[in-house]
């Protein structure tokens, strides 16, 4: 039999689709790390970085530290996570050392995109905010923010393709999700497993995309939406 066939009789076989080892759950075990990852980083950076784009200041600083999840492999801090906490170590019923090297992945991200994206909000949005008597703070909430959301939801929604993509490695560290069936088929030389998890993972970023997307445009105000719709110049007849 061919390995396109291999690879199809493994999703056609029902115990693929049942019990802790099946497709439906391995699938949720993913969605909660990755979830729960990108969540800590909106929580953490988003907050952070729209505060100091409002400022314009320390944006240099701020990107320098976030990007350090960046500058180290992912697997790398995985290995540094659970020499530090063990595999067995649980935060929210979730392996540590994983959950922390795919936060520190995250950041960049949503720190850069939040942070130039509040900090090029045009002088004259920001004068007539605070024309009609608004706080900073609310100048940042009201007025700089929609103007800024395709950009920062342009972060979130890369930081989540990122973690989905990576988020197989928590597999390593006795974690299920889909990166399961990567590792014990590699581990076991079943190769048609070891595509199916691929294809798999594949499947869920490219739906996280189509998701994302639509709540990017869903988050951009429809007169940012206009404003950014190219002018069609009339030919004269």
């Amino acid at each position: 039999m061919s390995f396109h066939g291999d690879v199809a009789d493994w999703f056609a076989d029902p115990a693929r689709w049942s019990g802790p080892s099946g497709v439906p759950n391995r699938l949720w075990e993913h969605l909660l790390i990755s979830g729960m990852a990108v969540g800590v980083a909106v929580v953490v950076g988003l907050p952070v970085a729209a505060w100091l784009g409002h400022q314009r200041r320390f944006g240099t600083l701020a990107m320098n530290v976030s990007n350090v999840g960046r500058a180290i492999p992912s697997f790398a801090l995985l290995v540094l996570g659970a020499q530090l906490w063990g595999i067995s170590e649980l935060v929210w019923g979730l392996p540590t050392a994983a959950l922390v090297a795919l936060v520190l992945l995250a950041l960049p991200p949503i720190v850069t995109n939040t942070y130039v994206g509040l900090a090029e909000v045009d002088d004259g949005i920001r004068d007539a905010a605070r024309g009609m008597g608004m706080t900073s703070l609310q100048a940042l909430w009201r007025a700089e923010l929609p103007v800024a959301a395709p950009m920062v939801m342009n972060g979130v929604r890369v930081a989540t393709l990122q973690v989905i993509a990576t988020a197989g490695l928590a597999a390593v560290v006795a974690f299920g999700g889909l990166g399961r069936y990567i590792v014990d088929g590699i581990a076991t030389r079943r190769f048609p497993q070891v595509f199916a998890g691929a294809v798999l993972v594949a499947g869920l970023a490219l739906a996280a995309e189509l998701v994302l997307s639509g709540l990017q445009r869903v988050a951009t105000p429809k007169g940012v939406r206009l404003a950014r719709r190219p002018i069609r110049k009339e030919t004269p007849a």
